[in-house]
């Protein structure tokens, strides 16, 4: 599948209260996230070079160093003024005097046909005497739409301030709802489910809501363009033999991080008793357990130089034990656990018998699949500080996946040891009563405001851009949580059975039963938000008040 180059264009005014900015909604009927509120933006069309001989203020070669690119990078700004003016109705464009056009001007006129591609944005300029100001524009992110949906777009953001006067307008077609709305406000909307939002809308919206005022964020972002992030190809090693990693394997992130100059001296594969220094004082050592449940095998990670930390020393398998017990020499002075599923908790009975060591975590909740005979002699609590020898860990209280699910920030390395709450490749099952679908979303929020570099999960590599892994996690859950809404207002009252074959039919038939717990947990997350209720095995709606 082609990645299209594309462009987007937030635009935001000042209020009473703050910074506002506009978001469009498009249509339900689009192939690409339907019903989302969403940026104007779109693909960076062909005739876009032909802009530049309208563009004032900044040369393309200056934006395109900002923008790491060799040149063009001025192509981008001026499709994000072009499509904005076509979904939106606002054109970020100044007359001969140097003024900003107003609502009365004769180009708006001719907005359908720049939508329909009757006239170019360049040949717009030319009839209209306009020029465009990309120095009002700043370079705000970059995002690659990951494999998996329909269409994907190497898309960068741009920021600006909208020109008074203008009035903005949905086009009818690709979109059908606008808003002015302050960032905190739409973000808090997303999180209460009651509007859809896509991942890089989210990273936008938070950073945009830190600013009190256009003025300062205009500022911010000028002085602070994006960092270029690798997508090229990365060298690394599998089988013995030389491979090159796409930027969206599961190894990508980790062989970046640990082989910078791309020396092609990191495996790209996990290979079940094979250590792993995957950070100072930190070895990865993966089980031998692989599944389908946990894919390459549970990792534990032993922190340390001479006095070691065994973060999730994993299922009762003597070979893993003993692998364990030979890297840190015998010398573990305590042992940490995520959970108490029974992948990642039943060593520590063998190492403590070992060992003598001290064991942290939470006791097993009632349930099948649970290690009831874990006993911890220290139970943290959320925000509790433990010392190793790697540094200092940061406990952080993530239920979701379990109600007694922990995970480990290790402070000094912004290095997140997240269990089974993230994994790579995979979203993690949520099976109620003891999964818990609004906690495990909460405690996601909660997670995206720890200061993270990398995640160590514990199934998979190393995992890069935690925030939007985080971001894409929870949009994922909100967008099926929206079907099933959408769902049970459309059939209630309905069966748990009838509901999931209608907000699960895009996946196939033969696991919809393990789509109904699934489905259960969004279900039960609505009834604690008092937007639905069971009744005699039926599911309904909460009318409104």
């Amino acid at each position: 599948m082609n990645i299209r180059p594309a462009a987007t264009l937030v635009l935001t005014r000042d209020t009473d209260n703050g910074i506002e900015v506009l978001l469009l909604q498009r249509t339900w009927e689009a192939v690409f996230l339907p019903g989302y509120y969403v940026f104007p933006g779109g693909a960076v069309n062909a005739q876009e070079p032909e802009g530049r001989a309208h563009v004032v203020g900044v040369e393309d070669a200056d934006i395109s160093q900002t923008m790491s690119l060799d040149e063009g990078g001025a192509d981008y700004m001026l499709a994000a003024v072009r499509e904005c003016f076509e979904e939106a109705g606002i054109l970020l464009a100044q007359d001969a005097s140097g003024q900003l056009i107003g609502a009365d001007h004769g180009v708006h006129s001719e907005r359908m046909a720049l939508f329909q591609e009757e006239i170019s944005l360049a040949q717009l300029c030319a009839k209209h005497g306009l020029t465009v100001p990309l120095d009002r524009l700043a370079y705000l992110s970059h995002w690659v739409t990951p494999p998996g949906p329909p269409r994907r777009f190497d898309t960068r953001f741009f920021v600006a301030v909208a020109p008074e006067g203008q009035v903005a307008s949905h086009d009818g077609t690709e979109t059908i709802d606008h808003v002015w709305i302050a960032p905190a406000q739409a973000l808090e909307e997303h999180r209460a489910g009651a509007r859809l939002l896509g991942l890089p809308t989210i990273r936008t919206l938070r950073v945009l809501s830190e600013f009190g005022t256009t003025g300062e964020m205009m500022r911010y972002a000028h002085a602070n363009p994006p960092e270029a992030f690798p997508d090229q190809p990365w060298p690394a090693v599998r089988k013995g033999k030389p491979v090159m990693l796409e930027p969206n394997a599961p190894a990508y992130d980790e062989a970046v991080k640990l082989d910078p100059e791309g020396e092609g001296s990191t495996r790209a594969e996990i290979v079940p008793g094979e250590p792993v220094e995957v950070a100072a004082g930190v070895i990865r050592l993966t089980a031998p357990n692989p599944g389908m449940m946990t894919g390459p095998g549970t990792n534990t990670y032993i922190l340390g130089h001479e006095r070691f930390t065994v973060l999730d020393p994993g299922p009762a398998n003597e070979a893993h034990i003993e692998r364990i017990l030979e890297l840190t020499g015998g010398v573990v002075d305590q042992v940490v656990v995520t959970h108490t599923h029974m992948d990642h908790s039943p060593a520590v009975a063998q190492l403590k018998a070992r060992t003598g060591c001290r064991v942290f975590g939470w006791p097993a909740p009632e349930g099948a699949g649970q290690d009831q005979g874990f006993t911890p002699d220290d139970q943290p609590g959320h925000e509790d500080l433990i010392v190793t020898e790697a540094g200092i860990l940061k406990v952080l209280h993530t239920p979701g996946h379990a109600s007694n699910h922990l995970c480990y920030l290790l402070l000094d390395q912004e290095l997140l040891f997240s269990g089974d709450h993230i994994m790579q490749g995979s979203t993690v099952v949520i099976n109620p009563p003891d999964g818990d679908m609004k906690a495990y979303i909460d405690s996601m929020y909660d997670l995206l405001a720890e200061p993270v570099r990398f995640i160590a999960p514990a199934h998979g590599f190393l995992m890069g851009q935690p925030a939007a892994v985080m971001d894409y996690l929870i949009t994922h859950r909100l967008s099926r949580e929206h079907k099933v809404w959408r769902a049970l207002e459309a059939l209630a009252p309905v069966s748990l059975k009838d509901l999931t074959a209608r907000a699960y039919d895009d996946v196939p038939a033969a696991i919809h039963g393990l789509a109904a717990r699934s489905a259960l947990a969004h279900l039960l997350k609505l009834e604690a938000e008092h937007r639905a209720f069971a009744d005699d095995g039926l599911w309904q709606v909460v009318a409104p008040d």
